[in-house]
């Protein structure tokens, strides 16, 4: 049902999102019963997708023909191809969560007008969670006024981010970032669908969010929900026009004041000595080095005092044996 008090264009919008929240819904009833196909090793994409697009872009070229669309699975197929206005669409974010029946996934439509986003809508609808931003009239849940955490030290924080999942994509950096990040924050987390991970920075659920490898799909309506909240988003050197570059950062303002440092060096963005220092940082994690390196970073707090690293009760004696004389050990089990 639309609101007297939202933008027209988000009403639009929410009609066309619960749409395609109940196509979604009917088909988590029986999931294994939907067809699914592979876009690229561990890239799904369901005949949900595709259903929960078509009635997006019906419900929107209804109401505004002269629009362009960019949507996940058709791309500029639809919609005008020069228009200033563009319907910016991801019909099931979080497909592989889908398809196992893990609830985490959404319907996510933005709007950009000459570029810039300037509507939005994120729906769960295993949660019935409607998130909506209009640019100048900030963010909200179920008609409720959202905003960002209040938190400012990193180590009470909780992050969530997405891991690495194509061929290609740079597993060693992802670990560096975490065996930097996880010390010093509460918690780290990857529940598997970006838009809705955005969505929760801007209610405040968690208190930032990173993830490298984005579409403008994946983030275009979370992007004005963290802004509208009182958030931050860029790149991973603070840059805010991110769109396109496939990485992305959001958070509360202090809190991505001090992600930022921690993260730059990892970006594609970063200076030459910036780089160095990340590939110092992936050599010394990597399990296929003959040593065994220690974080011994401090982390500092907003005070400016620092918080000195973990450190073990007591040093352990390593000795060296030969290779064959023992089963090889799995380190993540105790």
């Amino acid at each position: 049902m639309s609101s007297p008090n939202l933008h027209p264009m988000i009403n639009v919008a929410i009609k066309a999102a619960r749409a395609a929240g109940a196509i979604i819904n009917r088909a988590a009833l029986d999931v294994e019963a939907v067809r699914i196909s592979q876009k690229q090793v561990n890239d799904f994409v369901t005949e949900v997708d595709h259903a929960s697009e078509r009635v997006i872009i019906e419900t929107l070229l209804t109401a505004y023909p002269g629009h362009g669309i960019l949507a996940e699975e058709s791309g500029t197929e639809y919609g005008a191809k020069d228009s200033d206005y563009v319907w910016i669409i991801d019909p099931l974010d979080g497909t592989t969560n889908f398809i196992h029946g893990f609830p985490v996934y959404c319907v996510s439509i933005a709007l950009a007008v000459k570029g810039k986003v300037e509507q939005a809508v994120i729906y769960d609808p295993s949660r019935n969670d409607l998130f909506t931003a209009t640019k100048g009239r900030g963010a909200f849940m179920n008609d409720r006024r959202i905003r960002v955490s209040k938190r400012t030290r990193l180590n009470e924080c909780l992050i969530s981010t997405g891991f690495p999942f194509r061929t290609g994509d740079n597993f060693k950096q992802y670990l560096a970032i975490m065996a930097d990040l996880m010390p010093r924050a509460a918690g780290l987390r990857r529940p598997g669908a970006a838009a809705l991970d955005l969505a929760y920075v801007a209610a405040g659920f968690t208190d930032a969010f990173f993830e490298t490898g984005l579409n403008p799909w994946d983030v275009a309506a979370g992007s004005l929900l963290v802004t509208e909240a009182g958030g931050l988003i860029g790149n991973f050197t603070g840059e805010p026009d991110f769109l396109e570059q496939r990485e992305c950062l959001a958070g509360a303002p202090r809190i991505y004041g001090q992600l930022v440092p921690l993260l730059a060096k990892y970006s594609k963005f970063a200076g030459v000595d910036d780089k160095l220092r990340a590939s110092d940082r992936m050599r010394s994690i990597d399990p296929t080095q003959d040593t065994y390196a220690r974080s011994t970073v401090e982390v500092q707090q907003p005070d400016g005092e620092a918080e000195a690293a973990p450190v073990a009760a007591a040093p352990r004696k390593l000795t060296r044996v030969r290779p064959q004389a023992v089963a090889p050990v799995d380190p993540t089990t105790e």
